[in-house]
């Protein structure tokens, strides 16, 4: 299983992840969230596992909060949603993790370990 985890360097809940994952000796491909955010096909992969849009944004970011997309997200189509994470990684929920047959966003040990094991 080929795991991907797009992360940011200075997250707390990002670090902790990554040093579950090293623990747990799981295998994976790092990628920096701001500098290379998710391709919108990986963003619609995800969705297909996390079945709502909103739980694909940070929203205790700066970014999400200046946009004031908690007023304007609604009004967005899942397709307008989608470029504009690709196109921003500090509006992506962070860790963002994605396999062939799951992904995560945000670190909850208890949900990784079940979707690892």
């Amino acid at each position: 299983m080929k795991l991907k985890i797009y992360e940011y360097k200075n997250c707390n809940t990002c670090r902790n992840a990554l040093k579950f994952l090293d623990r747990s000796k799981i295998e994976y491909e790092k990628v920096a969230i701001r500098e290379k955010p998710p391709t919108k096909s990986e963003l619609k992969k995800m969705l297909s596992f996390v079945k709502d849009t909103k739980r694909l944004f940070n929203t205790s970011g700066k970014d999400y909060k200046a946009l004031n997309l908690k007023e304007k997200l609604p009004a967005l189509n899942v397709e307008e949603q989608i470029d504009l994470l690709s196109r921003n990684g500090n509006l992506v929920k962070r860790p963002f993790l994605l396999s062939e047959n799951f992904g995560l966003t945000g670190f909850n040990e208890s949900e990784w370990k079940k979707s690892l094991a």
